[in-house]
Formats: C-alpha cells, structure tokens, sequence
C-alpha cells in the first residue's frame, strides 16, 4: 500500500530532506506496510524496536504511544503550546550532525527545507545574512575566518534551511559534525 503522504506544514518535502523514505518495513505503531518510512530520530524513554509511518507521525498517535517526540523544543521559545505540540509530536524531525532544533519567525515556527551548502544558500540571501549575523554573535569575529567558513558549507559543515510559514523569509542555522 502506497498512498500520497500527510501533509506537514513544518516539514512540506520530508522525502526531498531524507527523514521519510520508501520502505516495505510495518510501522512500529499501527503494524501496517504503507510504503513509507520515518528515518530520523525519536527522543524517548522508552525501547522502541521499529519505525513510524508518516500517518502514525501525523496523526501524532506515534508520539502518544511510545511518550516521544521527533524533535526537541530547544529553539521553539515563545511559540503557542499548540505549535510546540505540532512540531515536535506530529513533524518528522530531520538527519544532523548536532541536535536539531526548528527555528521561529513572525512567531511561528519556520518550515523545514532541507541540509544545504553555500550555493544553495547564497540563493537565499536573507538566511545567509541572517546566519553570518548569528555566527558574529556567537564568537566569529575574524570576518575572514567567518567568510571562509560560509564559503565552505556542504564541505564538513553545512546549514540548515527554513522558510517563515507566514512571512515566507528563509532562515537557516550551521551545522557540523
């Protein structure tokens, strides 16, 4: 069984991002092979032996079931409940280095695009100056060093893009091993 897959607001292409593949593996949560599988992390207490489903993820039943949750809050401070509830019990997460974390615009969670480079993220120069300002404040202040890093990105390190759900501002945030 192969069906069109739930929509995420926070995370519109999770095939594309990697953390939703193809698989005939049975979910671990409603027991059923519908051709999709959850491949990124899940945070809980408890042993799980399997994968999640996508409809599992959506419904957020997976999440109730096992008390988990596909992405920690670090990052989504002063979103409503009911954002935080969303993203991080009914979003697939997503692969990286560090601990992933969502970002926040016009207060609202940003949606997740995707692990990119410099070329891709040039393309977006909001995010990339955004991000060159978040990495000034975070000790870089050698602009070369700061300059050779970007330039760098999808070498070692990369970035993690997102787009404002209601403004539609692209953000992003560094990430490397």
């Amino acid at each position: 069984m192969s069906a069109a897959l739930p929509v995420f607001r926070y995370h519109p292409d999770p095939v594309v991002s990697g953390s939703i593949r193809e698989g005939t593996e049975t979910c671990v949560c409603c027991e059923r092979s519908t051709g999709w599988i959850y491949t990124a992390s899940f945070y809980t207490a408890q042993d799980v032996d399997g994968q999640f489903c996508p409809w599992c993820i959506a419904d957020g039943s997976a999440a109730a079931r096992f008390e988990g949750e596909f992405t920690d809050s670090y990052g989504l401070a002063g979103v409503s409940g009911e954002i935080l509830e969303h993203v991080t019990r009914r979003t697939p997460g997503f692969h990286a280095w560090q601990d992933p974390h969502w970002l926040v615009h016009c207060e609202d969670a940003a949606a997740f695009v995707g692990e990119v480079g410099h070329t891709e993220l040039a393309a977006h120069p909001e995010a990339l100056d955004q991000l060159r300002t978040d990495l000034r404040m975070g000790g870089w202040h050698d602009a070369s060093q700061l300059e050779g890093f970007l330039t760098h990105l999808g070498q070692g390190a990369s970035a993690m893009l997102f787009r404002c759900t209601v403004c539609g501002t692209h953000l992003a945030y560094a990430d490397a091993s």
